[in-house]
């Protein structure tokens, strides 16, 4: 199935659970894969395969047989394997999004597939495994595939700045958006299993040198790469700025969810509220969830953590500024500022220590309380009437 012709005659297909660029004539490619990776002028196609296709291979895939299982996709697709570079990913190639922006004669068109929602990671996070004889290479879902023809010739080193701002892209997509690491509290910079695959047209009588910020390649690079990657990431998991805007996303990298929520509350309404049900608290939460009000002062609340991680400002500063935002969230309903353990706590605030983990672990349990607090207050039927009757934030 034909998918889109590029400029230079170059075609994407989809072919079975796969995308298979195929070049019209010579072209200079970079690329992460496994199979005729680093730079190379001898290809003919690349592919971005998904290993849960129904092509009939295996797809336990581990690094004694990884070039092998590349070598077999290729085979299987209908292309040399010996003139192939391919990537692999758990993504669906449906939801693939393409995104070409041009300037003059000049067309940078990225094709991208995408998810992060169970390997997004951010660099430096705690690696899964070491490279050591054999080790496994496993695929989790949420890999960043990047195809990106250039329609313009160019040298290898400036092939190499492209891919670095290629990278640089992707990162600014996953900021945007607050996609948050499955294995840190940091956002994601990326997953840990992305591919990248850069194609410049070596027919071209226009060559460039420079492909970094300050160019124009630079920019398109930017532009395309980002709106496709944004549009890749809702296509596959929903991810975006609507999905984001919710109490539960935002600090989902802390540790927060519903059960988790829900165990606090079972220790919570033993001294102050008769019990709910596990489905009755659900509900309460998701109307606190999606609230105009508390997400948008929330994400300041997690913002203040972020920069106390980021060395930017103290605990200290971040946890009185973090209780001045609970404070304005409980008075905004009505309710007294004044929250359970918090004034006890003021005096932890005023120490003096660089113990993050300990500032961190009392800005949730602070948060943790007003939650339950305004769950409770819902369970009394209270705050139904206060969000009619208050429409200073358009609820």
């Amino acid at each position: 199935m034909l998918l889109h012709s590029l400029e230079t005659g170059d075609e994407i297909h989809r072919r079975q659970d796969s995308i298979v660029l195929t070049f019209k004539g010579p072209r200079k490619v970079l690329s992460t894969s496994r199979l005729n990776g680093g730079y190379r002028e001898d290809l003919t196609a690349v592919f971005n395969h998904n290993i849960n296709s129904g092509l009939g291979l295996q797809t336990d895939i581990h690094s004694g047989n990884y070039h092998e299982h590349m070598t077999l996709v290729a085979k299987a697709l209908g292309l040399k394997p010996q003139n192939a570079a391919g990537l692999l990913t758990a993504a669906h190639m449906e939801n693939a999004a393409l995104k070409t922006n041009s300037y003059d004669d000049l067309s940078v068109t990225a094709i991208v597939t995408a998810g992060v929602d169970y390997n997004g990671g951010r660099v430096g996070d705690p690696a899964s495994f070491h490279e050591r004889r054999g080790e496994v290479v496993s695929l989790t879902p949420g890999t960043i595939n990047v195809f990106l023809a250039i329609n313009a010739d160019m040298p290898e080193e400036t092939l190499a700045r492209a891919l670095v701002t290629c990278t640089e892209a992707k990162t600014a997509a996953l900021q945007e958006l607050m996609a948050g690491s499955c294995y840190s509290n940091g956002l994601a910079t990326g997953s840990g299993t992305d591919g990248t695959i850069i194609i410049a047209n070596s027919c071209s009588e226009q060559q460039l040198f420079y492909a970094g910020k300050h160019s124009k390649l630079g920019e398109l690079i930017g532009l395309a790469v980002k709106a496709a990657v944004r549009e890749a990431l809702f296509l596959e998991t929903g991810l975006s700025p609507k999905s984001q805007f919710s109490i539960l996303k935002r600090f989902k990298r802390f540790g927060l969810e519903v059960k988790s929520l829900w165990h606090a509350y079972r220790k919570y309404r033993k001294d102050r509220t008769p019990s709910l049900s596990y489905a009755e608290f659900e509900q309460l939460l998701t109307v606190l969830d999606r609230d105009e009000n508390i997400v948008v002062l929330t994400t300041l609340y997690i913002h203040l953590l972020d920069q106390m991680i980021w060395g930017l400002i103290s605990p200290s500063q971040a946890a009185r500024a973090g209780q001045d935002i609970i404070v304005s969230i409980m008075a905004s309903y009505g309710l007294s500022p004044e929250l359970d353990g918090l004034s006890q706590k003021i005096g932890f605030y005023n120490q003096d220590t660089s113990d993050q983990n300990n500032y961190i672990s009392v800005m949730i349990e602070n948060y943790v309380q007003m939650i339950l607090t305004l769950i409770a207050f819902q369970r009394n039927g209270l705050y139904k009437a206060c969000c009619q009757t208050d429409q200073r934030y358009g609820n």
